[in-house]
């Protein structure tokens, strides 16, 4: 049984690889956090429809692709908005409705447009409501620190209809965002809506689809904290020997390395899931559990390890370890997550 990733995938990860470690650049702690050169440097290079539906134009190389492409962005700590943009356009491009495709996809394809899922964390009800009037949908309500809506063009949302949800696309134009300053940067969103058109498309797995590409953004961050840190440890020295030579700062390292791969497995699992359309709702709760967790252990540990150095806002660990916290919360924290297992296995 071959588990390895298809070519296709793995050259998409290793042309992100390459366009990131040219155009990548990192914004000051606590401002701007969306790096629009970069942006459009990914869409010239055929990045962000790599993984669409053929169907609109894409690669079709679906969530695998996604989460390889995260993974590269997560490592370098880019600063763009992949994960909402793809995850928004998929749910489009699922609607078949070449109005919606034209309007919305092809600019975000083009790196002119971004795209943003307004969701609440797992377990928690959706913050909004539709109402028909006859001839559409409007809709009220509100989402927190909704990463990248500051800068959003279009909010796909999930609206409480009677006892159901539905999915709809809202013109941010129509919305009032009020720019809110997260852990890291500047560039969530408080959403609120109150009577705003949308357009209903069908219903997608977009909580679950985002969660497993928050796990996956989350894998490549701390792949790379790890390693810059496990550097650190062979080249720092105190008492005349490399603080790597110590049995604790070995043993803290160790652990770090299995989290990371609880991570990876985890994610992996899930994602496969996820793309074979079988049920996946367990295994995306257990992917970021351990996203949550681990993301949290590893990001004190490289902290912990480079010393003064790791608190200091100017030094590269600093983003990492940032970026590492909030994707640890994104979406419900470890917590959450073992709240939405154990209702899944009461039910089960």
């Amino acid at each position: 049984m071959d588990f390895a990733l298809s070519e296709d995938v793995t050259e998409l990860a290793a042309l992100v690889r390459r366009v990131v470690a040219e155009r990548s650049s990192a914004s000051p702690h606590g401002e701007g956090g969306f790096d629009r050169d970069l942006w459009q440097e990914l869409a010239r290079a055929g990045v962000i429809d790599a993984a669409l539906p053929s169907s609109v134009g894409g690669g079709g190389l679906g969530l695998l692709g996604q989460c390889a492409v995260l993974i590269e962005l997560g490592r370098a700590v880019a600063e763009v908005p992949y994960l909402p943009t793809v995850v928004a356009a998929s749910a489009i491009a699922s609607s078949g409705d070449g109005r919606l495709v034209e309007r919305w996809v092809v600019p975000a394809v083009r790196g002119q447009a971004v795209l943003a899922p307004a969701l609440p964390d797992a377990g928690a009800p959706t913050g909004f409501t539709a109402e028909t009037d006859g001839d559409g949908w409007r809709l009220s309500g509100s989402q927190t620190a909704v990463p990248f809506a500051s800068f959003a063009d279009a909010l796909v949302v999930r609206g409480q209809i009677g006892e159901g949800t539905a999915v709809f696309v809202v013109d941010a134009e129509h919305a009032e965002i009020e720019s809110q300053s997260v852990i890291d940067h500047a560039d969530a969103g408080l959403v609120e809506l109150s009577g705003v058109p949308g357009t209903r498309i069908p219903e997608a797995s977009l909580l679950e689809h985002t969660t497993v590409g928050v796990c996956a953004q989350q894998l490549g961050i701390l792949e790379s904290a790890l390693h810059r840190t496990a550097e650190y440890a062979r080249q720092r020295e105190q008492f005349g020997h490399a603080i790597g030579a110590f049995q604790a700062v070995r043993h803290r390292l160790a652990d770090a390395y299995i989290d990371v791969e609880a991570v990876r497995l985890t994610l992996w699992q899930a994602a496969w899931r996820l793309s074979e359309g079988l049920p996946a709702a367990e295994e995306v709760a257990t992917a970021k559990y351990w996203t949550a967790e681990a993301g949290h252990r590893v990001a004190h540990t490289a902290v912990h390890i480079h010393g003064g150095v790791g608190i200091d806002t100017d030094h590269d660990l600093h983003r990492y370890f940032v970026a590492a916290k909030r994707l640890e919360f994104t979406l419900g924290g470890a917590t959450a997550q073992l709240r939405v297992l154990g209702d899944l296995l009461a039910v089960s």
